[in-house]
């Protein structure tokens, strides 16, 4: 399956792909971070965002929480599990929003899914212009000079009368502007069978390029991929959260 036609006809099956995902860690350590470095308000949109998990976590600490996608499946399953939320059918590396937000996010490298550079600096433009005045961005990312290519992933989770197991892993080959996620669904049912592989291309970045990217536009502060505690980014871990405060 090329692209992204696997979200697409596995929708169903997204929420099981992302079971052993802390989503309320996660929206409760950026919610940290926009008191920290926000303007205080609390309009949200969140990038990429699937079938809405997060955007349910926000809601529920008092945002009025947005989101958008380029699949329609994943959106009409976010809407039910946020019926109070808007959700649009937009590219984020260039959308348009009707008021600015004060929080943008963009959860589980989805940021990589920009593809190529030039994508990239067009998704940065377009949150800058989305935000409000002291608006914040909130993602995370991973340094492709210290991706593991023999790393991967795997939890398993249980459907009805199937087995699922799911296993991921980064891939870079070294040189240029992508990189690949490398995804294996395994589906097990009356002792049958079915394996879906496939590869996405991500943009390839390291920390330094994408401090250079974000510049322009914000202050940006790196922190470890800790969603429990927030610790200032070691220099040598390949994983970071990145909050940019608008300027």
């Amino acid at each position: 399956m090329p692209g992204d036609a696997l979200y697409t006809d596995l929708s169903g099956y997204y929420d099981l792909m992302c079971a052993d995902i802390d989503y309320r860690a996660q929206s409760h350590c950026v919610h940290r971070l926009q008191q920290l470095f926000g303007n205080g308000a609390a309009r949200h949109l969140d990038l990429a965002c699937g079938t809405g998990p997060h955007v349910r976590h926000f809601i529920d600490a008092g945002y009025e929480s947005s989101g958008l996608d380029i699949n329609q499946p994943m959106l009409d399953r976010a809407a039910v599990r946020c019926p109070e939320a808007q959700f649009s059918l937009q590219d984020m590396c260039g959308f348009a929003v009707a008021q600015p937000a004060d929080l943008i996010t963009c959860f589980l490298y989805s940021i990589h899914y920009s593809g190529g550079l030039a994508r990239l600096k067009a998704c940065i433009a377009s949150v800058h212009e989305a935000l409000a005045a002291g608006g914040v961005f909130c993602f995370n990312a991973v340094d492709k000079r210290r991706i593991d290519n023999r790393s991967f992933v795997s939890h398993t989770a249980k459907q009805a009368d199937a087995l699922f197991t799911f296993s991921s892993g980064w891939h870079y080959p070294g040189e240029g502007e992508q990189q690949w996620l490398k995804l294996r669904i395994e589906k097990t049912a009356d002792d049958q069978s079915q394996v879906w592989h496939d590869e996405h291309a991500m943009v390839a970045v390291s920390f330094s390029e994408l401090r250079e990217l974000l510049a322009p536009y914000f202050e940006v502060h790196v922190f470890e991929h800790d969603y429990d505690k927030l610790i200032p980014w070691n220099q040598a871990s390949g994983n970071a959260i990145f909050a940019c405060v608008k300027i």
